[in-house]
């Protein structure tokens, strides 16, 4: 080790151990503690997102398992297993024999298994994308299997060792030997069952399927089936068209990286130690430096309603302070920042998935618009369903509890909420852009792919409930014509389109549009049904 090695060695080791415990002290912080089921939703997640979990658990079951059956082996009956037909009943060399057979099989399976799920990751990565191995890594069918295997071969070996000659008392633990017997077998038919899953998770449109369900889930997490009325009186309040003329103070990320977690409730409870309002403008999934301002603290004035110690509601009066040291601590531990892109809530990231397989199979090296086409399709189905449903709200309120104890609050009281934390919401129109947008730049040369997109702006024409939504698939439906017009190489490819775009124009436009169907019908079917008709006539 050189001298510059001896020197920084130790500096690294105590930078390191602060950092650890500065986070364990964030981790029971007060706020810290508001969010704990959403922190702990997000330590599962990463656990699952890392492929040595589950087969840690099964290696932990088997050395678990394993003394367990030797020790019921002790107490039981030795004539009572021979009556068992398929139970272990020979010596004590038999058994060596064939829990060394087994321990050694297993584990060699278990290597194979291992480098087939490296070949598929390798294939997969270059050609759905890096993103997409994630979703690989996660199944939770690969894990168990791997799992299976490595628990059989720790449960074998424990059990070898139990396995005594014929002078000892107990000589042949017969039920754990039967049990590995049991094991061996079973894990013969999830290697069978493995290949087959191998083979069609490597398919297209299994992964296009595995990553439009993990942006459904992610849609239904942010989105409502229903309307908050509540929530929409609580948007009324004043502080909501005020809060910009309060004294603001700039929020700096802690440190720099990719947003993942913003944990809200931990954020409300700050805003409402403080007195203010705190003000993101960084979404999940932003790149962001040190020096990024991703906020402002906007800081009640003193002669501020909910200042007022004597109200008819108790609890209400808070006392703004300025941002300390405390509190830039404790927005640290608000939100989670990382040096890479992770799995989390993000919609964006879950439709960046299916978007990046489109984009991969529009290359010209892959050239297969079928897989785009598929993409699109699955695209257009979670667009409906964020399109029908109720979009995550900017405005999140703190609610003071009610003093049971006071005579002058009635059950009939009006609900204050008190404005707390201001986060960003992307619109539907950035995730079109972002997704069906992102594929129309790349599949400029592609009439087909291009008809698709425009059959996807009539699609999501049924599941529109505003006229901005009609808008922004108009202004698409416009960017999609202009890219068949600049790219397309045939003058017939170019009418084509054009009469799809101009069809899809007008029934986009329609008020009546969601009780009629959309068929296109281009020039040429028009003319050759004319001439059958003439003809028949």
């Amino acid at each position: 080790m050189s001298d510059y090695a001896k020197k920084t060695l130790p500096k690294s080791i105590i930078v390191t151990s602060l950092q650890w415990l500065k986070q364990f002290a964030q981790l029971w912080s007060l706020q810290t503690l508001t969010s704990l089921p959403e922190r702990l939703r997000t330590l599962w997640q990463q656990l699952l997102g890392s492929y040595w979990f589950i087969p840690t658990v099964c290696v932990m079951l088997g050395i678990i398992l394993a003394p367990v059956l030797v020790t019921i082996d002790e107490y039981f009956d030795r004539e009572a297993v021979k009556e068992i037909g398929f139970a272990f009943t020979g010596d004590d060399a038999a058994a060596r024999a064939i829990m060394t057979t087994i321990a050694g099989a297993v584990l060699g399976v278990a290597g194979t298994t291992f480098s087939i799920t490296i070949a598929v990751l390798s294939m997969a990565s270059s050609q759905f994308g890096p993103r997409l191995l994630r979703n690989f890594l996660t199944d939770t069918s690969n894990q168990l299997v791997l799992g299976a295997f490595i628990g059989t071969f720790s449960y074998s070996l424990l059990v070898l060792k139990a396995i005594h000659k014929h002078d000892v008392a107990f000589g042949v633990p017969q039920l754990a030997v039967t049990f590995a017997i049991i094991m061996a077998i079973s894990c013969a038919l999830l290697l069978v069952y493995f290949i087959q899953h191998m083979v069609h998770a490597i398919q297209a449109s299994h992964v296009i399927q595995h990553a439009s369900d993990d942006a459904l889930y992610n849609i239904g997490y942010w989105y409502d089936d229903h309307c908050d009325i509540q929530h929409q009186r609580d948007v009324a309040a004043i502080d909501v068209e005020q809060y910009k003329t309060w004294p603001a103070t700039p929020i700096y990320a802690p440190s720099s990286g990719y947003l993942q977690q913003i944990y809200t409730k931990s954020l409300i409870t700050l805003a409402r130690d403080y007195g203010g309002v705190i003000q993101l403008y960084s979404n999940l999934g932003n790149f962001i430096t040190d020096r990024n301002v991703i906020g402002h603290f906007y800081q009640r004035p003193a002669n501020k309603a909910s200042h007022l110690k004597k109200t008819k509601t108790s609890n209400l009066a808070i006392l703004s302070r300025n941002p300390d040291g405390a509190f830039w601590q404790s927005f640290a531990a608000c939100v989670n920042i990382t040096q890479r892109p992770t799995h989390s809530n993000d919609i964006a990231y879950s439709l960046g998935q299916v978007t990046e397989i489109a984009v991969r199979a529009l290359s010209p090296g892959t050239n297969d618009p079928k897989t785009a086409v598929n993409c699109v399709q699955s695209l257009t189905i979670c667009l409906s369903v964020m399109m029908r449903r109720q979009p995550p709200s900017p405005y999140h309120f703190y609610t003071p509890p009610h003093d049971n104890d006071r005579s002058d609050i009635t059950s009939n009281q009006p609900r204050v909420a008190i404005l707390a934390v201001i986060t960003k919401t992307p619109k539907i129109s950035d995730f079109i852009d972002t997704s069906l947008g992102e594929i129309r730049r790349y599949a400029t040369t592609d009439l087909m792919v291009l008809k698709v997109l425009c059959q996807a702006m009539t699609d999501l024409n049924y599941s529109c409930v505003n006229d901005a939504q009609r808008q922004t698939l108009l202004h698409e439906l416009d960017l999609i014509e202009r890219a068949g017009q600049e790219n397309l190489a045939y003058r017939e490819m170019i009418e084509d389109l054009i009469t799809m775009c101009q069809q899809a124009r007008q029934f986009i436009s329609d008020n009546n549009a969601k009780h009629r169907h959309f068929e296109y019908v281009s020039e040429f079917s028009t003319h050759i049904h004319e001439a059958l008709e003439t003809q028949s006539s």
